[in-house]
């Protein structure tokens, strides 16, 4: 069973704070480090914020963790990793301003170098942002239409295309139909797995 993406996104601003406090860095060094505002990330330790994945792996790099580490996914080393469909954690379920939503699909899979998730953009966005991090993602389209902006360039991505990017160039996507986009998302961050493979 899915859990409540209210509780999720409260243990993920615990987590931050405490790989935070366990590695001896202030919130104004995380914030130099991540280019984020101490009062943004101050904010998101206390889950009055929900950021989104980019934002997540980027914080995730300067404490030197994984995304899956502040999702509460890191677990026993292992080969494979079976998520059932009722499994898969929500997050940030209209809880981030951009009303977007993750599943996260692989969270069981320890030191991952792709992270996998089910991304669901609404149909009219409280806001649009630019997400820009290091190394590359592929979205595959489930369903709806998107209109997706990769630097300055503007492509209309129809259920059933699939694009792959340099994720360090800015971006965004938004749903351009009647209905929200559903896409298969991986972000591939070269420095995630080095300590499985170090």
């Amino acid at each position: 069973m899915k859990q409540d993406p209210a509780i999720v996104e409260a243990e993920i601003g615990k987590r931050i704070k405490a790989f935070r406090v366990q590695k001896q860095v202030t919130l104004e060094q995380l914030a130099q480090k991540t280019g984020f505002t101490k009062g943004y990330l101050s904010k998101v330790e206390k889950s009055k914020k929900s950021p989104p994945v980019s934002t997540l792996g980027i914080i995730a790099r300067a404490l030197g963790v994984t995304i899956s580490a502040l999702l509460g996914e890191e677990a026993p080393r292992t080969s494979f990793c079976l998520v059932r469909k009722d499994e898969r954690p929500l997050i940030a379920r209209n809880g981030t301003a951009f009303g977007y939503s993750y599943e996260a699909m692989a969270y069981k899979y320890p030191n991952k170098t792709m992270e996998p998730f089910i991304l669901t953009l609404p149909v009219k966005p409280k806001k649009r942002t630019l997400y820009q991090h290091e190394g590359e993602e592929i979205l595959f389209v489930i369903q709806g239409t998107m209109k997706f902006s990769h630097g300055n360039e503007e492509h209309i991505v129809n259920e059933g295309d699939c694009i792959y990017f340099d994720s360090g160039i800015p971006h965004w996507g938004e749903s351009v139909g009647p209905e929200e986009v559903k896409c298969f998302m991986v972000i591939w961050n070269p420095t995630n797995g080095r300590e499985r493979n170090a």
